[in-house]
């Protein structure tokens, strides 16, 4: 005999009555369960689990790292390199300074010693004058002497009186004048007695009577005194 509608219709209820009583009690037993790990005494609070967070992989920012620190040891490098140069400019610089202050201290040295030769008198050199040892030379020489002193004589006015007094022998001696007899012979080219020489000595001539140079001067001097000149004198004197 076929069901009712009344009965399908409460079958069907009832199904979806179980199915929930079901559902409940499975829900039940979780949260039981749920409940019995809890440990005893502990309080229980509803916590929401923080979001995990995301890790990236990407390899970008890496190379971004790589390239800042290649950067950094890039500007190191070159501060290093700058401070270098500053260094090295510094003593190219302290060189030349050093350089041009011994330039200048040179130059100065000079120039102070040109002024101390300009501030001395130059000094004029004169080769020594040679003589021949013959008469000529020593009447050149004599007149030389002569003008030096300021004693007046002309070179024929000695040489006449050389010759008429002693024919030009620097050794001649007269030993039977006066002068002779008196004990002080006449002597040398002009025949000048002793105290005669020593009283009309030339300085910076020989002492010695026989000396040619020194018995012409002494002579023409002793002449140019008495005289006026050895050019006056034209006979014994």
């Amino acid at each position: 005999m076929p069901q009712s509608i009344f009965t399908r219709d409460r079958s069907r209820a009832l199904t979806r009555h179980r199915k929930i009583a079901i559902a409940g009690v499975g829900t039940f037993g979780a949260a039981a369960v749920a409940l019995s790990a809890i440990p005893a005494g502990a309080e229980t609070a509803t916590t929401e689990a923080a979001p995990a967070p995301k890790v990236s992989y990407s390899a970008e920012p890496i190379k971004d790292v790589k390239a800042s620190v290649t950067d950094q040891i890039a500007g190191a490098d070159e501060k290093v390199a700058a401070i270098e140069a500053r260094k090295e400019a510094a003593a190219e610089a302290a060189a030349e300074k050093e350089a041009a202050a011994e330039k200048a201290a040179q130059e100065r040295a000079a120039k102070e010693a040109a002024a101390r030769s300009a501030e001395r008198a130059p000094v004029k050199q004169v080769s020594a004058k040679s003589y021949a040892d013959n008469l000529h030379g020593w009447i050149t020489e004599a007149l030389d002497i002569m003008e030096a002193k300021g004693i007046p004589g002309s070179y024929h006015g000695l040489h006449k009186n050389i010759i008429r007094e002693s024919s030009g022998d620097p050794n001649a001696i007269n030993n039977w004048d006066i002068n002779a007899q008196n004990g002080i012979p006449s002597k040398g080219l002009l025949q000048v007695i002793p105290p005669t020489f020593q009283a009309y000595h030339v300085p910076g001539t020989s002492w010695d009577i026989y000396d040619p140079v020194a018995n012409i001067t002494a002579a023409a001097n002793y002449a140019a005194d008495r005289y006026g000149t050895i050019d006056n004198v034209n006979s014994a004197y």
